[in-house]
């Protein structure tokens, strides 16, 4: 084929356009501005659906500067210890260390391939001090929830719930970003809704969301003049890129009712395959931003394999995220895991995500197929 087959990448409709047009006749192109007020508006609207609660949303540059945001928020400070999702990207617990914090990672379990509630339990036991844990929902799939509430309610410990890939999912009904203290979601550009990058802080908190807001604007305090108490970022979003966004957010359940079918349509094609999808629990609604493959243990065609095989038919696949523990930059840290042996790395030798873009085509979808068929 001679169009190359993406993995993920933006979906644009035109109602972003003005939104961004209005930006300009404005002439209201700096950060901040009525477009992200708006958009903060309007996503706090969408994640608090059928929820008596009220959710505050702070518009930023990046999910890292939202991620970074919330570790401060949660009070992580130099040598404080927080336990995160061990297979994630690095954007999840990087900020950590921002504060001088030490990551311990918590490994997944089979069911989800996130964080496993067993593990964070033993990872308690170890580390009791521990008052922050950052959960992230691996490719739009929601986690155990009420497990892993169970265990920070006991433990008093703060949880930052990293939703930068599932934004429009659901564990019983309810927003994935809305179950932690503080959640973050991302617009970066293969997101399930995009404003070429940028992200968001969402809390119940408002006193906790005008802080953030307070540093990512330089931490400049009430005078006629630049006064600084506090050290500050430069973290806002631009007018014109919230624009972008609110344009995006029209689309959000569209986008994630493409994502379900080419998902679905994964699972009956390679069903005969030894291979199996990436699972979720049945009381979730993932919004399957990435479908993934898991090969069946005694197969000999390994990932990387059927990747470089896919490249030549000019197709995009990515390995599944390596985990944190196994990076170089944070090989002297902890990593606690509950099974007999690690479920993140075995996800992660087996594992490949697949050409999730909605813009692919039925007949582009079964190209794709027939390229895995024909690597057994």
């Amino acid at each position: 084929m001679e169009k190359r087959i993406l993995l993920s990448y933006p979906t644009m409709h035109g109602e972003e356009m003005c939104f961004v047009q209005e930006a300009f006749e404005k002439n209201w192109i700096a950060p901040l501005g009525f477009n992200c007020d708006l958009f903060e508006e309007e996503m706090s609207a969408y994640i608090g659906r059928g929820q008596s609660q009220r959710y505050h949303a702070l518009s930023l540059c990046s999910g890292s500067a939202a991620l970074h945001l919330a570790y401060k928020l949660a009070g992580v400070t130099r040598g404080d210890i927080v336990l995160c999702s061990d297979m994630t990207f690095a954007a999840t617990v990087n900020p950590v260390s921002y504060e001088g914090g030490t990551q311990v990672y918590i490994d997944s379990e089979r069911e989800t391939w996130n964080m496993s509630p067993k593990a964070l339990e033993k990872a308690f036991e170890k580390y009791p001090q521990a008052k922050v844990v950052a959960l992230a929902h691996l490719y739009g799939t929601p986690a155990k929830m009420d497990e892993i509430l169970d265990v920070c309610n006991h433990y008093g410990a703060v949880l930052v719930e990293d939703a930068a890939e599932s934004l429009s999912a659901t564990y019983k009904g309810r927003q994935t970003g809305t179950f932690g203290k503080y959640g973050v979601v991302s617009f970066n550009g293969n997101k399930i809704i995009t404003t070429s990058g940028g992200g968001m802080l969402l809390t119940a908190d408002k006193a906790a969301r005008d802080k953030a807001f307070f540093w990512a604007t330089q931490a400049r305090e009430k005078a006629a003049w630049y006064e600084h108490e506090e050290i500050g970022y430069n973290y806002r979003m631009s007018n014109v890129v919230a624009g972008i966004g609110r344009g995006q957010l029209l689309h959000l359940e569209e986008h994630r009712a493409a994502k379900e079918r080419i998902y679905k349509r994964y699972e009956v094609e390679l069903k005969d395959l030894p291979i199996t999808m990436n699972p979720y629990l049945p009381e979730t609604k993932p919004n399957f931003w990435l479908s993934c493959m898991l090969l069946d243990e005694d197969v000999k065609v390994t990932p990387m394999e059927i990747l470089e095989k896919l490249n030549e038919k000019n197709i995009e696949t990515r390995p599944i995220w390596k985990p944190m523990h196994l990076q170089p930059v944070f090989k002297a840290n902890d990593f606690i895991y509950a099974e007999e042996k690690p479920v993140g790395e075995d996800i992660f030798t087996r594992g490949l995500c697949l050409p999730s873009d909605i813009k692919m085509t039925e007949d582009e979808q079964a190209y794709v197929i027939d390229a895995i068929k024909n690597c057994f």
